[in-house]
């Protein structure tokens, strides 16, 4: 029987909500770092999304009891 360690899971789990959040940052991190007018705006409006997005995905997994609802937090993945 394998058992899982489910403090363990969750740490995984936030490692993968950080580094898939860290690309959607990108594109919008160059905008606001290369100052761009009229891309300012926006960029920062979808980084706050993003932020919300990731916001929830953290608490799913914080919330998460077993491994199935760690990955279903994350997309399925």
């Amino acid at each position: 029987m394998i058992t899982i360690n489910i403090d363990k899971a969750k740490a995984i789990g936030h490692d993968l909500r950080r580094l898939k959040r860290a690309e959607e940052f990108q594109p919008y991190d160059d905008a606001i770092a290369k100052q761009i007018p009229g891309q300012m705006e926006g960029a920062e409006a979808a980084r706050q999304a993003i932020r919300d997005k990731y916001t929830a995905i953290q608490a799913d997994i914080d919330a998460a009891t077993t491994p199935e609802e760690i990955k279903a937090a994350l997309g399925g993945e």
